[in-house]
């Protein structure tokens, strides 16, 4: 995917919500291109919520502007919204209606052209075009939730925000809901807000993590598989001198020692590496009982970035003390 070559069509810019003297969110930027799937991550009250609500046109910011496809979503909010389709944590549904009378309904409030045959391409997106009959309410949630991202394309918007879209569901829906989310992303560009992290890692080649009202990080999915690794080394036998030797062989880095043989041996990440390290136990008689690669995870980036951010909440408080 050569995004660079993509236009933006998400611009959020210097981006602040107060709510009376409360900070939801203050100076966030970033962009999402055409193309992109991009994962919106924090804990709760970090602001993801306040930010898709800005962008959707449901709020105005205090300062700061946020673009979809170009247009402002506070001046411009009318053709903002004619770009942009959205599925928010809970689907506003009628139970009562069946799946394709809920889409027409939709579609004239929308203005659709050709609006039976969108629905039915929409429907058959989505797998549900032998529900189109059915009544919303006897669905299943995971039905449910593709009748709400079919009502979030149905105008086929160039830009999805999708919150939470697999809460709830059972392992197979997920599975069916994913595949679909990522078969949307070839064509949309995706926001995707989730709290399960092996989503983002399935799912998004992007993801931003805000903490406390501020971006900790931006990077792509295939970063986490950085340069540097770190290998699991568990030995029956090791000798007082095994660090050393292990700190002396070339590319490695760093050798922390565990309990019970395992050692933490940090190196660059190399095949060489890796069969030095080997045939050095192997050689040395320690016992080599297991010898494996941990890669950070997004789970641990993560909970880094949340440690910093309550380190940095920490200081500002004892400096507001002082």
């Amino acid at each position: 995917m050569e995004e660079l070559n993509e236009p933006v069509m998400i611009a959020v810019e210097r981006l602040t919500k107060f709510y009376g003297n409360a900070r939801a969110i203050e100076d966030i930027s970033f962009s999402c291109r055409r193309g992109e799937i991009v994962g919106f991550l924090g804990p709760n009250g970090a602001g993801k919520t306040t930010t898709m609500r800005i962008l959707t046109g449901y709020l105005p910011p205090t300062s700061g502007v946020a673009r979809i496809a170009g247009y402002n979503t506070l001046t411009d909010s009318l053709q903002a919204r004619e770009h942009l389709g959205y599925l928010p944590e809970t689907v506003p549904l009628y139970r009562e209606m069946s799946v394709e009378g809920y889409l027409a309904y939709i579609g004239r409030l929308r203005r659709v052209p050709n609006l039976w045959e969108r629905i039915d391409e929409v429907l058959d997106a989505v797998g549900l075009a032998e529900r189109a009959g059915s009544y919303i309410g006897h669905l299943s949630k995971g039905m449910r939730q593709r009748v709400g991202l079919a009502q979030a394309m149905l105008h086929n918007p160039e830009v999805l925000i999708l919150d939470e879209p697999t809460i709830g569901l059972d392992p197979r829906q997920v599975v069916e809901v994913r595949e679909l989310i990522k078969e949307l992303g070839q064509r949309h560009t995706i926001l995707l807000s989730t709290h399960i992290l092996g989503e983002v890692e399935q799912l998004c080649d992007r993801v931003i993590m805000i903490i406390d009202g501020h971006i900790y990080a931006d990077m792509p999915t295939s970063g986490l598989m950085g340069p540097n690794t770190v290998i699991r080394l568990h030995l029956a036998s090791p000798s007082r001198d095994t660090a050393r030797i292990l700190r002396s062989l070339v590319g490695v880095q760093d050798v922390t020692n565990g309990a019970d043989g395992v050692y933490h041996v940090r190196y660059d990440g190399g095949d060489e590496t890796r069969a030095a390290i080997a045939s050095t136990a192997v050689n040395a008689s320690w016992g080599l009982l297991e010898l494996t690669v941990e890669r950070p995870t997004l789970e641990s980036i993560f909970l880094e970035r949340l440690r910093e951010a309550e380190q940095r909440q920490a200081q500002t408080m004892e400096e507001e003390e002082e």
